[in-house]
């Protein structure tokens, strides 16, 4: 399988780094949209004005005026659109077919990133892995679609405060929305982040888009084994062109939590509405709750292990750096269901889907339940090597099939509970499981505590 982008690239990036050439880009796989001036039809426009990048204008279009400060063009923009920054902080672009330009006041370009001194020896080397998603992206102004960034570092240089928490060192693996990453994608992630703590970075930070991000730490979680330093998820609800965006804080603290005694997986994301402090959640415990909330994830069924500033990192029971070395352990059937059980749901229907899987974790309702005529389709698949797991679609609290008939009948069947895991925890679970242990072993590791997925205990204020 090809992935996407994925870099066969040379080694880790130094923070000075030169921007990778489109040869190189289509050598790894990637269209590198390169940095350029306007074309032709933009640039006359502007020097009729008497107006260049960095400068104020007044734009005439349809009727609205728009002032701000002329953004330079970029390979995702078309090529009669003119960028201009407002006061409110957005990025506007605008088609120059029957518009107007006029100079109001000389500014200084924006700065490029370009080669420095090297940040002081003494903060830690932290590989930032690029992936794609929102935190990474440049906007399309014809369309106003967001485009994923095709290079780490992009977005490094465009928080140069991370500089002053660690060194930071920028690859690419794909540039990819979250929704396209397969199984094979968070394998090769996992290879990679452990690759980097084996050659010397203190820490992995693997920006992502937010939609799967919970898959993806769940999968690292069980992929990865004795790491020496965190692997830190992080992403952004907002895009960085937006006065809201969450990118800048949520990367900061990311870097500050790359640089405590942690030896896990970790998401790290904003823990309130306000842009003061990020949560530190387990890569197995966290799930985006919401749209479009910067304050969207959560830990479910287990308190966040802490909090992160720019400043600093507060922890608790997080599992401390192992000496190393990182390894990865086992690898993924991706040839799982997962099964969202609704009143209606055909028994026939299930046991179509079940004939391609090697297994399924069906979301029932409750405590764990699903209709009585599924049940003979979980025996069928059980008898047949497909183990089945139970979760719940309620995602707080606990399955528990002992309480009523139905719950009995599917551990009859030969269901397993899934405790207190997400559905979306189980199903990597048993991917993991499933590739590395054999369809026999599944019921057995799915109750077994792996990496934090399953809370013994669960307290009131781990709850809603």
């Amino acid at each position: 399988m090809v992935l996407p982008c994925l870099a066969g690239a040379p080694g880790p990036l130094s923070w000075a780094v030169r921007r990778p050439s489109a040869a190189e880009g289509a050598k790894w796989g990637c269209a590198i949209p390169p940095a350029m001036d306007y074309p032709a039809p933009v640039r006359r426009l502007l020097e009729a004005a008497g107006a260049a990048v960095g400068d104020r204008v007044r734009a005439v279009h349809g009727g609205t005026a728009y002032e701000g400060s002329v953004m330079p063009h970029h390979g995702f923009s078309a090529e009669d659109i003119l960028t201009l920054k407002l006061d409110n902080g957005y990025n506007v672009g605008i088609a120059i077919g029957g518009t107007t330009v006029a100079f109001v006041a000389k500014g200084a370009p924006p700065a490029a990133a370009k080669p420095g001194p090297p940040p002081a020896s003494s903060l830690p080397a932290v590989t930032f892995l690029g992936t794609g998603g929102t935190i990474a992206s440049f906007v399309d102004y014809r369309t106003g679609a967001v485009h994923p960034a095709v290079t780490a570092e992009d977005l490094v240089f465009s928080v140069p405060e991370l500089a002053r928490v660690v060194q930071p060192r920028a690859r690419v693996l794909m540039a990819l929305y979250s929704e396209n990453l397969k199984p094979a994608h968070w394998e090769a992630i996992a290879k990679e982040a452990a690759a980097e703590l084996n050659a010397g970075a203190s820490a992995v930070i693997v920006p992502h888009g937010t939609d799967t991000l919970g898959y993806t730490a769940a999968a690292l979680s069980f992929l990865l084994r004795d790491l020496p330093g965190p692997v830190v998820l992080v992403g952004s609800q907002r895009s960085s062109d937006r006065p809201s965006s969450d990118a800048t804080l949520n990367l900061m603290c990311a870097a500050r939590a790359a640089t405590a005694d942690l030896g896990e997986v970790v998401a790290v994301m904003h823990e309130g509405p306000s842009d003061d402090r990020c949560a530190v959640h387990r890569g197995t415990k966290v799930r985006k709750l919401h749209t479009s909330r910067r304050d969207a994830f959560r830990s479910v069924n287990a308190p966040p292990l802490g909090w992160a500033t720019p400043a600093e990192v507060h922890l608790e029971g997080a599992r401390p750096r192992a000496k190393g070395p990182a390894r990865v352990e086992g690898r993924l059937d991706p040839a799982v269901a997962l099964v969202h059980f609704h009143p209606g749901l055909e028994a026939s229907w299930l046991a179509r889907l079940l004939e391609g899987a090697h297994g399924a974790v069906i979301a029932g309702t409750g405590l764990g339940h699903v209709a009585s005529d599924l049940v003979p389709v979980v025996r069928d698949a059980v008898a047949a090597g497909k183990p089945v797991a139970i979760a719940s679609q309620s995602l707080f609290g606990r399955v528990d099939l002992e309480v009523y008939d139905s719950g009995r009948d599917l551990l009859a069947a030969g269901a397993v509970a899934a405790s207190d895991m997400l559905p979306e925890t189980t199903l990597v679970k048993m991917m993991w499981a499933l590739g590395t242990f054999g369809a026999r072993e599944v019921p057995r590791v799915l109750t077994e505590n792996v990496a934090g997925e399953i809370n013994p205990r669960l307290r009131l204020e781990d709850g809603l």
